[in-house]
């Protein structure tokens, strides 16, 4: 793809400026859930990434184990992440008017 390819798939600026304001206002509304453990943890994120809700159930606090619960709110924050990074994706692909998202843009890879 030539750069007069690209222009062509942007259009005019201020539609252009429209669909960027369209995908933030969709990534600021965004979130996704992700569990751990059969749902015993579950842990809510936004579109920044930020954390918005945990819930535990009681049976994962009895008897208390806490490298456990550690282990389950690391893997349900990395289930939520890889929830996260889909849905942005699939929001900002539509905004993007046909031009290539990276797969990487909101860090994918494995969870670490």
């Amino acid at each position: 793809m030539d750069i007069s390819d690209l222009l062509k798939m942007l259009g005019d600026p201020r539609a252009l400026q429209e669909r960027v304001r369209e995908a933030q206002e969709r990534v600021a509304r965004a979130s996704a859930t992700g569990s751990a453990g059969g749902g015993m943890v579950r842990i809510t994120l936004n579109g920044s990434f930020e954390m918005t809700g945990i819930e535990i159930a009681p049976e994962a606090l009895d008897p208390p184990d806490p490298g456990l619960i550690g282990d389950l709110v690391r893997a349900a924050h990395n289930d939520a992440s890889a929830r996260l990074r889909e849905t942005l994706q699939k929001e900002l692909a539509g905004a993007a008017g046909g031009l290539p998202i990276p797969p990487d843009l909101f860090g994918g890879g494995a969870p670490r």
